[in-house]
């Protein structure tokens, strides 16, 4: 037999060991024959001294005599105290979640069972012992927690709470007889006590016990015991107290302050680090073990508790120190226990001392590759590792439910081991899930394996799928009355596992998506899962087992004498189906689901604000009415007072909120926060389905979500203080994109009736939001901006100001370093609204010039031709500012256009067709139209860099020249100047 293994100091009280510090390991094999035992145990947390050397007691002390530091606090043995000399029987029943809470990184993933070590060696003893066995099961992942169910100490509360009465009920039927709770004997509290003394003594060698007489008849160790049995504190325990007692089918009670059921208790007002924090040191949620070390029994791999002394001297620089009766024979549960013990502490040698009635006799040493071959306890250690094996086996192939609390049974005598699932038959009971104590444990594990996930998610999309089973699982144990912080929390990062700003790529991470879990079950491909072991070696019930209760087992083990063959068990993959990670190319659809988890999270909040105040009565379930106004031109004053809140929105918020929020909210609560984060995710889907609309020319529908998308900007405004950088940009795009359906929908005024459908058009998640943003907000700030009208001239206008709006927003102080490349964006489609409006106004004053019937240009043409000439102006200025040239050619073609409109309007053309000589006028329009055609031409500077815009310029210009000319040719001006002046004009 070989035993590899790694060798771990401990380091400082109270400092947690990297993983990645390997510099102070040091590699050691001790090796006795062909069969090898892989074994590595890696420190990740001591809370004790270096180990000192143990005081070697003298012979004939007396053991029941009490040392002077008897009990109290001692630095060799940690910072715990009392609990640290030797692992209790009796753990807290949430121990396995301390551990998880502290190793968050090692949950759901890396580690197969997380569990006390004493709950380990147990299940590992399963085929010698005769004992009891009840244990609770938790999946997290591809991680099993383990932890003692204290089944006896669970029914004295459910007779004073009424809780599992239905469990109660069932283990009586299971038991076939009444449950009884019985006490411990006398004998064991005197082998605590004296074990007690023995390592006090071992650690203060200065206070020496007085040797007595050789003779000491039965009466003196009867009154002994007597003596100790009320004195001795419940938290301490032995490895050969438990066997023996085992043997005896003894129970032992749990320690009131630990009881189940105070779990239940949640405070009123909900606080991620109180919930998280104190609630669980409160809740016997803390992790108090000794050490907790990275255990890999060959393919296992373990985090494992231990409060195992650890002392130095001998051979070794670590020895475990160990108290027999002389008079009794190590047997092999006490030679499994030990072994095991050395292994998961990475301890060379045990060191035993013999007794006889409390007085030392002798010390021996014995190397722990030795111990498996002791006198009257050999064992095979490749037994051991099968039945390992083949337990975790067991336990990975049926403990699948995540979020399940299973129950793994064996009655005292028994040679059969059942598992329950107790959420189900909770569920059957009809009982409410908040009486199952492991519920909040089990759901707040759950969201901090989610949260730790999310930070490596932007990495590693395949972590997307189990994200997604954790947080599903978390809030179906939550009662939303009750823990609403932790089930909005859990839909807001829900939300973010849908990528809005691009399409799921076919590639590995997107088959991976698919790949993964369904809600309640994990599937067993890759590496084996295997479960921490509890055992309850002092809680014994002899009975029989029904067969009639075996189908409400979810798996039965016949014979323990199976989990010694090797590879009996092996995993079946029994995994329920359920609903894998949703994953679609459709925008819409990733949006659809992003809203509904927003929803949830909305609810979750204002169903917790407890102050509530005078809002309007506003039913979900009847629509809020988009209303729109059919504005005419002359209504641009109007405009351009609805257009100031838009600008003023746009600015950055200078200060955070100090009081109430219109619902009664608190600034700086975790409600508060969270509505901030789930109206902004809100916003951002609305703005994805707009983008996805107007891509799909459904201008109507592109405008109604644009104006969600803003009702949520406006209410997280309301709420919230300054704004982040990255927040004013994503608004900018949002004003731009509004923008764009403004200016989409001016340009297609064909199918108004088909956009005014669509814009009408309300699902009932939408109403819902809305009903959530006006618990905060009017949500009337954008309206100007987002209002279908059926006016182009208006549409236009508003588009301009959207993005006027986005320009100012992106030139301020806050985001002048951080929007180059937005900016430039922005100025591009302020230089088009402006050459879309020059031409608007363009070609109404031709339609006006074509319509009349006077000689003389109107004051209204005039009118139309400065709003025309000053648009193309600004026009030009913006793509000037980006080095466009091309549109900027573009610009100055279409104001040689509008020059050409003055021309022809300045001919004088009467009724009669019958028109006068060439005037001065049209002269100066002409040669302005030729001047900006000659500047577009110097813009572009060659053919070659736009062949098309050089043409159309070219092609104006000439005709330009030709009409110039043919006018001075066919209505010279005879009156006014000379015939060889004609020419020169």
């Amino acid at each position: 037999m070989c035993i590899m293994s790694d060798s771990n100091g401990c380091r400082e009280p109270g400092i947690p060991r990297d993983n990645a510090q390997d510099d102070s390991k040091q590699d050691s094999a001790i090796c006795s024959s062909s069969s090898e035992i892989k074994s590595r145990a890696v420190v990740k947390y001591c809370a004790a001294p270096p180990p000192s050397a143990y005081a070697l007691l003298q012979e004939k002390t007396d053991l029941k005599l009490p040392p002077a530091n008897w009990l109290r606090e001692n630095p060799q043995l940690g910072s715990a105290g009392t609990t640290v000399l030797g692992s209790s029987s009796k753990g807290k029943p949430f121990s396995s979640f301390g551990m998880a809470y502290d190793f968050i990184d090692c949950i759901g993933d890396d580690v197969d069972v997380v569990s006390d070590s004493e709950n380990i060696k147990k299940l590992l003893k399963i085929p010698y012992s005769k004992s009891h066995v009840s244990m609770a099961v938790h999946r997290v992942g591809r991680t099993l927690l383990l932890d003692e169910l204290d089944i006896q100490e669970l029914f004295m509360r459910s007779s004073q709470t009424g809780d599992w009465t239905w469990l109660k009920d069932f283990y009586q039927r299971l038991m076939d007889q009444k449950w009884q709770r019985k006490k411990k004997s006398k004998e064991h509290w005197y082998q605590k006590a004296i074990l007690s003394k023995f390592l006090y003594y071992s650690i203060n060698g200065d206070c020496a016990a007085e040797p007595v007489e050789d003779t000491l008849n039965d009466g003196d160790e009867d009154s002994g015991a007597q003596e100790f049995s009320s004195s001795w504190p419940t938290t301490f325990s032995s490895s050969d107290a438990e066997e023996e007692s085992a043997c005896k089918q003894e129970s032992v009670p749990m320690d009131s302050k630990y009881a189940l059921g105070q779990v239940t208790a949640v405070p009123q007002e909900q606080n991620l680090p109180a919930l998280f924090n104190e609630g669980e040191n409160s809740q016997g949620l803390r992790n108090d073990f000794v050490r907790n070390i990275m255990w890999t029994f060959e393919d296992i791999h373990m985090l494992v508790g231990s409060n195992m002394p650890i002392f130095g001297g001998g051979r070794y620089p670590a020895v475990s120190l160990k108290l027999r009766d002389n008079n009794k024979p190590i047997n092999i549960l006490t030679g499994i226990d030990y072994w095991l013990d050395n292994l998961m502490c990475n301890v060379p040698e045990l060191v035993m001392c013999f007794h006889v009635n409390g007085i030392v006799q002798k010390y021996e040493m014995i190397k722990t590759e030795d111990i498996p071959h002791l006198e009257n306890s050999t064992f095979s250690t490749r037994v051991v590792k099968d039945i390992a094996q083949n337990i975790l086996s067991f336990l990975k192939s049926n403990c699948t439910k995540e979020g399940h609390t299973y129950w793994l049974f064996k009655a005292s005598g028994s040679d059969i081991v059942k598992l329950y699932d107790l959420t189900t038959l909770c569920e059957e009971a009809e009982e409410e899930k908040s009486h199952n104590p492991f519920t909040l444990p089990v759901a707040v594990l759950l969201y901090k394996v989610a949260c730790n996930l999310m930070l490596k998610a932007s990495e590693n999309r395949k972590h997307y799928g189990t994200i997604r089973t954790l947080l599903l699982n978390c809030v179906k144990l939550l009662d939303q009355d009750r823990h609403p912080q932790i089930i909005a929390s859990a839909h807001y990062m829900l939300s973010e596992l849908f990528q809005l700003d691009e399409p799921q790529e076919d590639d590995d991470g997107g088959e991976s998506l698919r790949a993964c879990g369904s809600e309640d079950s994990y599937s067993n491909d890759g590496r084996e899962e295997d479960e921490d072991l509890e055992e309850d070696s002092d809680d014994s019930s002899s009975g029989s087992n029904s067969p009639q209760d075996d189908s409400k087992a979810v798996a039965v083990i016949r014979s323990v004498g199976e989990l010694s063959v090797p590879e009996k068990y092996k995993s079946t993959q029994l995994i329920r189906p359920g609903c894998a990670f949703p994953v679609s190319q459709d925008k819409e659809e990733r949006c659809r689901h992003v809203l509904n988890y927003v929803l949830k999270g909305l609810k979750a909040v204002d169903g917790s604000i407890k102050k509530e105040s005078d809002l309007p009565a506003v039913d979900p379930n009847i629509p809020i009415p988009l209303k729109y106004e059919d504005r005419s031109a002359g209504r641009g004053c109007a405009a351009e007072k609805g257009i100031s809140p838009l600008l003023e929105r746009v600015g950055p918020l200078q200060a955070d909120q100090k009081h109430p929020t219109r619902s009664g909210m608190i600034p700086g609560t975790w409600q508060h926060q969270m509505k901030l984060q789930l109206f902004l995710k809100a916003s951002k889907a609305y703005y994805v389905l707009s983008d996805a609309a107007t891509n799909l020319l459904k201008y109507g529908r592109a405008l109604r979500y644009i104006k969600l998308s803003l009702q949520c900007y406006d209410a997280y405004c309301c709420i919230g203080g300054a704004l982040h950088p990255q927040v004013l940009l994503f608004h900018s795009q949002c004003l731009s994109l509004c923008g764009d359906i403004q200016l989409m929908l001016a340009q297609n005024a064909n199918n108004r009736a088909a956009y005014q459908e669509e814009y009408s058009y309300q699902t009932k998640e939408d109403q819902e939001i809305l009903h959530s943003l006006h618990r905060e907000s009017s949500c009337q700030a954008f309206n100007m901006a987002t209002d279908l009208a059926m006016d182009p001239e208006y549409q236009l206008f508003v588009s301009s100001k959207c993005y006027e709006a986005a320009y100012e927003l992106l030139v301020s102080h806050a985001l002048k370093d951080d929007a180059s490349d937005q900016l430039a964006q922005v100025l591009k489609r302020l230089g088009n609204i402006r050459n879309e409006m020059g031409v608007y106004y363009m070609n109404q004053s031709a339609t006006m010039q074509t319509e009349k019937v006077k000689t003389f240009v109107s004051i209204a043409e005039q009118e139309l031709w400065k709003k025309s000439f000053a648009f193309f102006e600004k026009g030009m200025k913006d793509f000037e500012a980006i080095g466009d040239s091309t549109n900027k050619a573009l610009l100055l073609c279409n104001t040689g256009k509008l020059m050409r409109i003055c021309a022809q309007a300045h001919s004088g053309v009467p009724a009669d067709d019958n028109r006068g000589e060439f005037s001065p006028e049209e002269a100066l329009y002409y040669h302005k139209a030729i001047d900006y055609y000659l500047r577009a031409m110097r813009s572009l500077s060659c053919r070659e860099n736009h062949q098309g815009v050089w043409d159309s310029v070219n092609w104006e210009l000439s005709t330009t020249y030709f009409t110039l000319a043919t006018l001075l040719q066919d209505y010279a001006p005879l009156s006014r100047k000379a015939p060889e002046q004609r020419f020169l004009s």
